[in-house]
């Protein structure tokens, strides 16, 4: 780095985006700034465009010059290409983000087509692959599902909080257009047909130049960052969780046949005395009691051979439960008028006929859901039976949205 100490070259590179928010030409910024610019990384990037955040430059104002950084940081970013192993998560994300390349190349060919048209009629194929097209565009909700989900977690937990929180942003501007286009295309007959034209080659060109600057900056920045940062212990753990999720009707089947995974379980850490581990996290009893006791829903546990095992104690029960009917046959706590439907639902179940049972009343002016549930283990065994009572007036009453940001606390 020619004598250049690491804190001179942070210190130079906060600079540089510094210059090019108020203004100043990334041209200008590369000459000046040349000799900090060689070999920069895309991790460096990521922490100083956190520190900016962190020092009140918007999250919103970062995103928006995402595209001026990138002028003056492409060249030395394309030298770090990302390189992984085929069945890799990042490498299923790259192959993704490629066909999805092919799809918007497509997306413009056709507004193009459709732009030199006379008439609607004279584009019936060319209307029928927009949809094909929007869909598949559409379908690429579980690659950012993935990604938001299962890898910016394990970035947060290494510190890199702020770029994955901007390519969020951008996954939900995207969805808005995808939204749009797929809107358009089904409304194309109802709208004028040189409206629809302008529409259309507006909303492509837009879907075009977002998603490609959005993949070149997680090519670029992104992946490599989490290349630097995450452990093979963790990959394993991402693509297990990558798996659970699932792809979109694009992804290359060869990419996701399944990993061999023993080597997660071979490191698994020794739990903490009172935990408990499970396939989704850990819990101690207290938590996992709260948790039961918090539950809007009365739930009752029968096991295998039809005892009652456990029941929760929500705040308002529907159904009163006491100690008293733990190791009771559940026929035993029904009328005897219905006890025959009871074991019925119960036989269906150890069969494997059915796994759900609904019923609902009238108690007290208000109407009670009562359902039912089979319990199985990983393979299919019977465990057991959960019942599972709620009281659904209120919500039987609820219209409209109530968003998250409406809530006021």
């Amino acid at each position: 780095m020619g004598g250049i100490t690491e804190e001179e070259r942070k210190k130079a590179l906060k600079e540089i985006l510094r210059q090019l928010h108020a203004g100043v030409p990334p041209e200008h910024v590369k000459e000046r700034f040349r000799q900090f610019l060689e070999g920069v990384s895309s991790l460096e990037i990521a922490k100083i465009e956190q520190e900016l955040i962190g020092e009140g430059i918007s999250r919103e104002e970062i995103q928006r010059l995402c595209d001026v950084h990138l002028a003056v940081f492409k060249e030395q970013l394309e030298k770090q290409r990302v390189e992984a192993a085929p069945a890799s998560p990042v490498n299923i994300l790259l192959e993704e983000h490629k066909i999805l390349q092919q799809i918007t190349q497509t997306l413009g060919l056709l507004a193009d087509k459709v732009a030199k048209a006379e008439s609607l009629n004279a584009v019936k194929e060319e209307l029928a692959q927009l949809r094909h097209v929007a869909d598949e565009l559409l379908d690429a909700e579980k690659h950012y599902l993935r990604e938001e989900n299962v890898l910016f977690p394990v970035l947060e937990k290494h510190g890199i909080t702020e770029p994955p929180a901007i390519m969020w942003m951008e996954h939900n501007q995207l969805r808005e257009k995808k939204k749009q286009l797929k809107g358009l295309v089904e409304n194309a007959a109802n709208m004028s047909f040189p409206e629809f034209k302008k529409q259309l080659s507006e909303l492509a060109n837009s879907i075009s130049s977002a998603l490609n600057n959005h993949i070149f900056k997680e090519n670029n920045i992104l992946f490599p960052a989490a290349q630097r940062v995450v452990t093979e212990q963790e990959w394993i753990a991402i693509r297990a969780d990558f798996d659970e999720i699932g792809y979109c009707c694009f992804t290359p089947e060869p990419l996701i046949a399944k990993p061999e995974l023993e080597k997660l379980k071979a490191e698994e850490k020794p739990m903490a005395e009172g935990t408990l581990q499970f396939e989704t996290g850990t819990l101690t009893k207290e938590e996992i009691e709260a948790i039961l006791n918090t539950l809007p829903v009365d739930i009752t546990f029968v096991d295998r051979d039809d005892a009652v095992k456990f029941f929760n104690k929500a705040e308002k029960r529907i159904f009163v439960r006491t100690k008293a009917i733990l190791g009771r046959k559940v026929q035993l706590c029904h009328p005897q008028k219905s006890i025959h439907v009871v074991n019925r639902i119960l036989e269906a179940f150890k069969k494997g006929e059915k796994d759900v049972a609904e019923f609902w009343i009238q108690m007290g002016g208000r109407l009670i859901h009562i359902r039912y549930f089979a319990v199985r283990d990983k393979d299919g065994k019977y465990l057991g039976t959960m019942e599972v009572t709620q009281d659904i007036t209120d919500l039987k009453k609820i219209e409209g949205e109530k968003r998250l940001l409406d809530w006021e606390g």
